[in-house]
């Protein structure tokens, strides 16, 4: 019968696991999602008053769109003609993956790598070529360039989410301009990094550099993502295969007024730089951990055997971190948000406690 293909369409995609969100749990400090808790509370509260006293949200938001992105162009120093916005740079992956991809693509990129693009590969049948992390945590980028005629696309989130690795600059602009089909770099984190390659769009015609007001301007509540590319790639999307209203009224208001005041935030990331590099030097001086490198707003340690119980352990101290289990050669892994100075020295407090 016709409607037999409804069933089994649903039927394969009950089998995936879809991308897993993290456990809410009442009371306990939240360090397992890369949010931005140095960003005081009080200071975004203040700004979406000010945001709900210039919206009707009676209306569509004709406009709105257009007038976040000048600010993104202010912030950036790009031409808007250049920019494109989404409900979170989610959205902005999902619609190029299912307008630009299918089951004949290769995609390219790290193992591991952020866990909803992974998520939609699969959703989508997309086959991946995976490029696994070294014995240091670090990608091998001849490896890379080795299997790059293999892809069709490329996709690397540098920093990369768990790890914080990024690439030298000069090895992440040699891959991207030797690869011949559309890359995608994800710099959800890049504001805590040491460089960004957006400028090179202006370069190189099939580059598209994904961006976020979620993690630095802490804003994940609000799901406010964009993209630069060149003019053609933006054009297309926006006017074509982008949503009429991509952002609601009052996230786009928000998003403006946070814009003009970016040096606010450059300073709140300049300090989580500054914690995350504490954090690091502590657990390195416990001597128990191997302890990565991090270029974004999370570290991520590995404790061998001991990963599940010093969880468990903290989660029962109030202190909810990523237990992300076995990632290459290393067992254990566990990966801590860097959030404000305070709920750092708790997590720190807390493992030394763990360990005596």
């Amino acid at each position: 019968m016709k409607k037999d293909w409804f069933v089994r369409e649903l039927e394969g995609y009950s089998k995936l696991t879809g991308y897993k969100k993290p456990e809410k749990y009442t009371g306990a400090i939240k360090l397992d999602s890369n949010e931005n808790y140095a960003v005081p509370k009080e200071f975004l509260e203040s700004m979406m008053s000010k945001a709900r006293e210039r919206i009707d949200i009676r209306e569509y938001p004709l406009g709105g769109t257009e007038k976040l992105v000048e600010e993104i162009s202010k912030y950036l120093k790009m031409p808007k003609e250049m920019i494109g916005v989404g409900n979170g740079s989610d959205q902005i992956i999902d619609l190029f993956l299912s307008n630009f991809a299918s089951k004949a693509t290769k995609i390219l990129t790290s193992d591991p790598t952020f866990g909803f693009f992974e998520e939609r590969c699969k959703l989508y049948g997309i086959s991946t070529i995976k490029i696994p992390f070294d014995k240091n945590m670090m990608l091998d980028l001849d490896k890379f360039l080795s299997n790059s005629k293999k892809a069709d696309i490329l996709y690397l989130d540098t920093p990369n989410n768990p790890t914080g690795f990024q690439f030298p600059r000069k090895d992440l602009e040699k891959l991207v301009r030797e690869f011949k089909g559309l890359v995608i770099i994800d710099e959800a984190y890049v504001e805590f990094s040491d460089y960004s390659i957006v400028e090179l769009t202006r370069k190189v015609n099939n580059l598209i550099v994904l961006r976020t007001l979620s993690k630095s301007f802490g804003l994940a509540g609000l799901r406010i993502g964009y993209f630069v590319a060149n003019a053609r790639i933006i054009d297309t999307f926006t006017r074509v295969i982008q949503y009429p209203y991509p952002l609601n009224t009052f996230a786009i208001e928000v998003g403006i007024l946070s814009l003009k005041q970016s040096k606010y935030f450059e300073d709140v990331a300049c300090l989580i730089k500054k914690e995350r590099s504490r954090i690091i030097s502590n657990l390195q001086q416990m001597k128990i951990f191997s302890v990565f490198d991090s270029k974004a707003n999370f570290v991520l340690f590995a404790t061998g055997g001991s990963g599940q119980r010093i969880y468990k352990a903290l989660l029962e101290q109030g202190i909810s971190i990523k237990n992300l289990g076995k990632i290459g050669k290393y067992d254990g892994c566990l990966r801590v948000t860097v959030g404000s100075e305070e709920m750092n020295s708790r997590f720190l407090t807390a493992i030394r406690d763990l360990l005596n």
